[in-house]
C-alpha cells in the first residue's frame, strides 16, 4: 500500500510492499445450465460442474426427531474544511451556482466518458492484494464447534468490524467468534470474540481482556455506532441466542448495557446496522433475524450424507427495529413501524437512502424469500416496496438465496444501486437504480452473472480498489453444502466447503471485468469465507481487505496500489452537536466538471461493520473543485475545494447553505 502520506509511522501492513437457493419450493435436481460454463472472456476461473446437483444445494429433511463527552478523535493530519464567508468561499474556487444534477448514464447504460476520471489499466505486474496477516500480528481463528449432526448455525457465522475503538486515529479490528462447541452442551465457550488494537507501528495486539468485549455467546456478526452521541463508538453483537449491546466507556473499556438499554432479542439474529430513521439525531438499530431453528432436526444431501438444512425447513421470523429514545435506551418499534409484518429468513442488510428523498430506507437480503425494501414514510413507519420497485426478485421473477448486500453508485449516475450475493446455482444480482421507476436486474449485461453462478457468495463490497473514481465489486465465497471436488488442504471436513473469492473491476463503460487472476492471495487463498470489510487500515490512501472465514484464520490483505497511482480523498462528515459522523449523509465531489456521489454508509452487508469515513478515488485529479453535502436532516451545504491525497473533515453548519 505504499508510503503513508498521512502519518510518519512505520506500518506492518506496508513494509513488505516491495518484496442458495432457488425460490422457496422443493429443491429441483438438475445440471448447471451451459450458460454458466461460458468463461471465454473471463480469464482463469474455478468452475464446478457436477451432475445431479440440486440447484437449491440444500439438504432434504430426515425424520429423526421432534420437530465524559468529547469530540471524535480525528487523525492528526486531518484537515477541517469550512466556508466562513461567501467571499472566502468564492476565492477558494467553489462556485455555489454550479450545483446542478449529476450526469446521467447513456442510453446503453454505460458510464459516459466524462464521468470516468481515469482510464488507467490495472497494473500488469505484481498482484493487486497481498496477505499480510502474519506480519500484522493478527492471530484470530474462528471456531464454530462443528459436530457430526451439522447444526445450521455452524455454517453461517464469521462477522466482525473495523473501527477506531480508542479514538487514537488508527483503525482497530473486532472479530466475532461462534464457539469451540455448541451452546447446548452446557460447557463454557472459550473461543470468544476478540478485539485487536492497532499499534503505532501498524501491528495488532489483542486488547480483548482489558476492553471487556470478549462476548462468549455463539456469535454471528456485529454493528458499530455511537448510540449516545458522546464521541466514541459502541458495539452491538448478534448471536444465536441473546444479543449484546456494549457501551464504550471512553477509556478503552466497554460495559454490557443490554438490559439497561431495553434490548431483548434472543432470536437467531444475523446482521445489524445503525441508522437514524426518524432524523432525531440519535442512532436507531435494525437487526435481521433468520429462522426459528430446531437443532434436533437432521437433514441429508442427495447421497444420504448428513448435511446442513435449508432454511426453508424452518419458519422464518420477523426482523427487529429498535428506536433510540435519546441516549442509551431503545424501544422496540418493529410492530409500530410495520417491520414486523414480514417473517422471512433475513441475512444481509444495508440502511441507505435508496429513493433519494433524504430519509434512510432499509434493504434486507432474505435467504430463499423475496427481499424487503422498507421505504421510509417519514412518520416512523415503513412500507415494503421491494416488489413494486423491482428489488424483491431477480429478473426472472424468482426469489433467491440472498446472503450479503452492498449499496453504492456503481454506474455513476448519482443514485444508489444494489448488489446481492447468492447461493451456488444462482448468480449474484446487480440491481441498477433507475430512479423513480425502481430497480432493474442487469446482472448478465454488466458481466457479473457467469462467474458467480458456480459459487456461494456471502460478504460483498462496492468499493474503489484502484482509486479511479469507479466502484468495483469484491465477493467472498464459501459453500453451505459439500462440493464434489476438494479444493484445498484444509481440515478433512471443511476442505469440501472452501471456495475462491472474486474481484471485479468497473471498466467505466458499464461492464465489470473479472480481475481475480490479478488479485493475488485474496483470490488464491481458499476458505469458507463469510465476512468482508474494505478499509484503509494503514492510512496510505487505498482500500485494504479484511476477510473472516468459518473455522479458519481471519485474513488481512494489503492493497498494492503504487503510492504515485490515482489520487484519492477521504471525507469525514461530522455533526458537531452530536459529536459523531453523519451516517447516511450524501456527498458529491465535483472535479473537472465531473460529479462523484458517495454516501456515508459503513460497509457491512453481511455480519460486518466498517468505518463511515467516505473514501473517494479521484483518478488523475490532484484537486477537487468543491464538495456538496446533504446531511441526514435534509440540510444541504457546499464546501470549498482542496488538494487530493488527504483526510478532510466537513462539519455541519460550517459550509455555505445551498438549499
Amino acid at each position: 500500500m505504499g508510503t503513508d502520506p498521512r502519518t510518519r509511522r512505520h506500518s506492518a501492513l506496508g513494509h513488505l510492499r516491495r518484496g442458495r437457493h432457488s425460490s422457496p419450493a422443493s429443491p429441483v435436481t438438475s445440471r448447471l445450465e451451459s450458460e454458466y460454463c461460458d468463461t471465454a472472456d473471463e480469464g482463469p476461473r474455478f468452475l464446478f460442474l457436477q451432475p445431479s446437483v440440486a440447484l437449491s444445494k440444500r439438504a432434504t429433511i430426515v425424520a429423526r426427531g421432534p420437530t465524559e463527552p468529547r469530540e471524535p478523535k480525528i487523525e492528526r493530519r486531518t484537515q477541517t474544511i469550512s466556508c466562513v464567508s461567501v467571499i472566502a468561499f468564492a476565492c477558494l474556487g467553489c462556485d455555489p451556482s454550479d450545483s446542478g444534477p449529476g450526469s446521467a448514464r447513456d442510453d446503453e447504460g454505460g458510464v459516459p466518458a466524462e464521468l470516468t476520471p481515469s482510464s488507467r489499466p490495472v497494473p500488469s505486474t505484481g498482484s493487486l492484494y497481498t496477505d499480510v496477516t502474519a506480519d500484522a500480528g493478527l492471530d484470530f481463528v474462528h471456531r464454530c464447534g462443528h459436530v457430526s449432526r451439522h447444526v445450521l448455525p455452524e455454517i453461517l457465522g464469521g462477522g466482525g468490524a473495523v473501527f477506531d475503538y480508542d479514538g487514537d486515529g488508527d483503525l482497530d479490528l473486532y472479530l466475532v467468534n461462534s464457539g469451540d462447541h455448541l451452546p447446548a452442551t452446557g460447557r463454557p465457550i472459550t473461543a470468544t470474540n476478540r478485539l485487536y488494537r492497532q499499534e503505532p507501528d501498524g501491528r495488532f495486539t489483542d486488547a480483548t481482556d482489558r476492553s471487556g468485549l470478549g462476548d462468549a455467546g455463539y456469535g454471528m456478526g456485529c454493528a458499530v455506532g455511537d448510540i449516545d452521541n458522546d464521541g466514541d463508538l459502541d458495539v452491538y453483537v448478534t448471536n444465536w441466542g441473546p444479543d449484546v449491546l456494549y457501551r464504550n466507556d471512553g477509556n478503552g473499556t466497554y460495559t454490557d448495557i443490554t438490559v439497561l438499554a431495553g434490548i431483548d432479542n434472543s432470536k437467531w439474529s444475523m446482521s445489524a446496522a445503525f441508522l437514524d430513521f426518524d432524523r432525531d439525531g440519535f442512532l436507531d438499530l435494525f437487526v435481521t433475524n433468520y429462522v426459528r431453528l430446531d437443532p434436533k432436526r437432521l437433514c441429508t444431501d442427495n447421497a444420504g450424507r448428513p448435511e446442513y438444512c435449508s432454511p426453508e425447513v424452518f419458519p422464518g421470523i420477523s426482523d427487529v427495529l429498535y428506536r433510540n429514545d435519546g441516549g442509551s435506551h431503545f424501544t422496540d418499534a418493529s410492530v409500530s413501524s410495520g417491520i414486523a409484518t414480514a417473517r422471512y429468513a433475513g441475512l444481509g442488510v444495508v440502511c441507505a437512502d435508496l429513493d433519494d428523498d433524504g430519509w434512510i430506507d432499509i434493504y434486507v437480503a432474505n435467504d430463499g424469500d423475496p427481499n424487503n425494501l422498507w421505504s421510509n414514510q417519514h412518520d416512523g413507519t415503513f412500507v415494503d416496496v421491494a416488489v413494486l420497485r423491482g428489488a424483491a426478485y431477480n429478473g426472472h421473477g424468482q426469489a433467491e438465496a440472498g446472503m450479503g448486500v452492498a449499496a453504492g453508485d456503481a454506474d455513476s449516475d448519482g443514485d444508489l444501486d444494489l448488489f446481492v450475493t447468492h447461493l451456488y446455482g444462482e448468480t449474484s444480482t446487480y440491481y441498477r437504480n433507475l430512479g423513480p421507476p425502481g430497480f432493474d436486474d442487469v446482472t448478465s449485461s454488466v458481466g457479473l452473472g457467469v462467474a458467480s453462478a458456480g459459487y456461494t457468495g456471502f460478504g460483498t463490497a462496492l468499493f474503489d480498489f484502484d482509486n479511479d473514481g469507479l466502484l468495483d465489486v469484491a465477493v467472498v465465497n464459501g459453500a453451505v453444502a459439500r462440493r464434489d471436488i476438494v479444493l484445498a488442504d484444509q481440515p478433512p471436513f471443511w476442505n469440501e466447503y472452501v471456495e475462491p473469492n472474486f474481484l471485479f473491476r468497473n471498466d467505466g463503460a458499464g461492464v465489470f471485468r473479472d480481475v481475480s487472476a490479478q488479485a493475488g492471495s485474496f483470490a488464491t487463498e481458499l476458505g469458507v469465507s463469510r465476512g468482508l470489510i474494505p478499509a484503509d487500515l494503514d492510512r496510505d490512501g487505498d482500500l485494504d481487505l479484511l476477510v473472516i472465514d468459518i473455522e479458519g484464520p481471519a485474513r488481512l490483505y494489503r492493497n498494492n496500489l503504487p503510492p504515485d497511482a490515482s489520487a484519492w480523498l477521504a471525507i469525514q462528515v461530522i455533526i458537531p452537536e452530536f459529536r459523531r459522523e453523519a451516517l447516511g449523509a450524501r456527498i458529491t465531489v465535483v472535479l473537472d466538471g465531473h460529479r462523484i456521489v458517495r454516501h456515508a454508509i459503513p460497509p457491512g452487508g453481511y455480519l460486518t461493520s466498517g468505518e463511515a469515513t467516505v473514501h473517494v478515488g479521484l483518478g488523475g485529479a490532484e484537486r477537487v473543485e468543491r464538495i456538496e453535502v446533504r446531511w441526514p436532516n435534509g440540510q444541504q451545504e457546499i464546501f470549498p475545494g482542496c488538494p487530493a491525497r488527504q483526510v478532510i473533515q466537513l462539519r455541519r453548519g460550517s459550509g455555505q447553505s445551498s438549499g
